[in-house]
């Protein structure tokens, strides 16, 4: 038999000029579907069968508003119906990596060689196929998840072509493969919620209950589970309440935010930075820095919403959102989760307003609410009334205002508090607070006898008017005082009822609190905050050591204690850039 000549791009061939590995990214936008027929063996018949139109998951040919569970071979007329026995792919030394249509049936043999006259050694019979599961779907994990995303980047296309579109046909992307990796977005260390069930227990049958889980949301059968309610103290001393739902409702929360978020993600404004992709607190503080500096700005107005969680109004939440999304199923699913309530004392309280803090969903639904509220307000009021510079810097329910003139910001913060009292919301009477602020900040106030310009904080940063070496002015940011104390003394309280457990596990869980701590408060001009925090931590250590036993303060010298803190503890080092060259770097235009 003469050899065949080598493939371009073959999966296992190293040649000089080819690929080692196939890639398996691949994404095709029209999927082929190639037809051989029968007693043609080499010779094929493509016909493209493409999917066009509105919004629709992929693979879903035709106009029919349910999905199409049916291959493209049922789409097929005439000659081409009668041959689905002979429908496959095409029989090559390279794997197809993205097929997005069913597998083939049989392996074809390959072509003998002509004017043949010797009987074979084997047959001209093809292989027969692997056993599999007839129900079991024959794409993969990666394809199914490239399907799911394709259909979602086609909802932000036209969320972004028409502002006012309203989407009616979301719910059909609530799949076992949307689910999946909406479970794998989760929190794996999160607490359990009321049924007890963690992310690592709930993974052992994860591929079982995902297809049970999406008959039940499709049907109508699924409930959500009510919150347990726990309190965290706050920073003033109060009780902030939280509900930690469960690891299931979490993951449809999770998958229904990924829908939500293409749909309204293109009508948020630009310096709505909360829990939104691509965007997390160190954006917002750039944003506030720059802006400060950039802009002729000397008064800032430090808003706090008075419980703002707890008293979210579920009429005026549904209304906004029904105006990009009209889908009756995914609407009956919120509400679900605003009235399924919480337990607490045993005792379980219905949810007639506000929604849970720390669920998942929470924060897109107060984006969702802010949006309109405030957000779109805010912008009008700056377009028509202001004469001076305004900025407006906002993260989820936290919004700092800056002013030109202190009279704008006057009449903004009382118009501000007649239209979120409209709301059913309030402000705070004590944290808001219009203070001066700014690059003549300092020489206004001395001027009046005032003394130093007042200082506010924001996302965990103290912000104070300061002037660098070259005697200009700079805005100094520094961690607050009560969250450094509270995290220290969250963590002497864990090493305490951790005393007898074994080094090296104390050590690699103490690596992670200063390396996290180190991710957040390491920006330019806060390193001595840091560097504090790495040494209190190993000042608290050596003391629990030292009381584990009686010779332990004998045993543990400081010298023997500086290895084991160089071996566990990472110090700390700077992690984020200059304010203006993160910010410049994003949103230069």
């Amino acid at each position: 038999m003469p050899r065949r000549p080598a493939r371009a791009w073959g999966s296992v061939d190293r040649g000089k000029h080819r690929r080692a590995i196939e890639l398996r990214k691949h994404y095709i936008l029209e999927a082929e579907l190639v037809v051989w027929r029968e007693g043609k063996i080499g010779h094929s018949d493509k016909r493209v069968v493409s999917c066009s139109g509105g919004v629709r998951e992929p693979g879903m040919c035709g106009h029919s508003s349910h999905e199409n569970r049916e291959t493209s071979v049922g789409n097929l007329h005439g000659t081409e119906a009668s041959m689905t026995e002979a429908i496959g792919k095409v029989s090559s030394r390279t794997p197809v990596v993205v097929s997005p249509e069913e597998s083939d049936g049989n392996i074809v043999p390959e072509k003998s060689v002509n004017n043949e006259t010797a009987v074979s050694a084997e047959s001209m019979k093809g292989r027969a196929p692997t056993k599999r599961n007839l129900e079991q779907e024959a794409a993969s994990r990666m394809q199914s998840r490239n399907f799911a995303s394709s259909g979602l980047n086609r909802v932000r296309q036209r969320a972004e072509t028409d502002k006012t579109f309203r989407f009616n046909n979301l719910f059909h992307f609530l799949k076992a493969d949307l689910l999946r990796v909406s479970f794998y977005e989760l929190k794996r260390n999160a607490a359990p919620g009321l049924d007890g069930v963690t992310w690592y227990e709930y993974e052992r049958n994860l591929d079982a209950r995902l297809p049970m889980l999406e008959r039940e949301l499709h049907i109508g059968s699924y409930r959500a589970t009510p919150a347990k309610r726990v309190y965290i103290t706050k920073d003033d001393g109060r009780q902030r309440p939280l509900g930690i739902q469960a690891i299931e409702d979490k993951m449809v929360q999770q998958a229904c935010v990924m829908i939500f978020n293409e749909v309204f993600e293109t009508n948020f404004s630009g310096f709505s930075y909360g829990s939104r992709p691509g965007r997390s607190q160190h954006d917002a503080l750039d944003a506030l820095h720059e802006g400060i500096i950039r802009r002729k700005i000397n008064w800032i107005l430090d808003c706090d919403i008075e419980g703002f969680f707890d008293t979210l109004s579920h009429e005026h939440l549904l209304s906004f959102i029904e105006e990009g999304v009209i889908d009756k199923r995914m609407l009956r699913l919120i509400r679900k989760w605003l009235r399924v309530g919480w337990i607490e004392d045993g005792k379980r309280h219905a949810g007639t307003i506000g929604t849970p803090q720390g669920s998942v969903i929470s924060p897109l639904l107060a984006n969702i609410f802010l949006n309109t509220v405030m957000d779109k307000w805010a912008s009008e009021w700056r377009r028509e009334q202001a004469k001076g510079d305004v900025i407006i810097v906002r993260y989820v329910d936290d919004a700092v205002f800056g002013f030109q003139y202190e009279s704008e910001g006057r009449t903004f913060l009382k118009a501000l508090s007649e239209r979120l009292n409209a709301y059913g919301l309030r402000l705070h009477p004590a944290k808001t607070r219009l203070v001066e602020f700014g690059r003549f900040a300092a020489s206004n106030r001395s001027e009046r006898g005032n003394g130093k310009p007042e200082t506010f904080d924001y996302l965990g940063f103290t912000h104070i008017c300061a002037v660098n070496r070259r005697s200009k002015f700079c805005i100094r940011r520094k961690t607050i005082r009560k969250r450094l104390r509270r995290k220290l003394n969250e963590v002497k309280a864990v090493l305490i009822r951790r005393m007898h457990d074994p080094l090296e596990k104390v050590g690699k869980w103490l690596a992670s609190v200063i390396r996290g701590f180190t991710n957040y408060h390491a920006v330019p001009g806060n390193m001595k905050v840091p560097r504090e925090f790495y040494t209190q931590i190993g000042r608290l250590w050596i003391r629990v050591i030292r009381r584990c036993s009686q010779k332990g303060r004998d045993r543990w010298t400081w010298e023997r204690f500086y290895r084991l803190q160089r071996r566990w503890l990472p110090r700390p080092r700077l992690v984020h850039p200059y304010p203006y060259v993160r910010f410049d770097a994003k949103y230069l235009r």
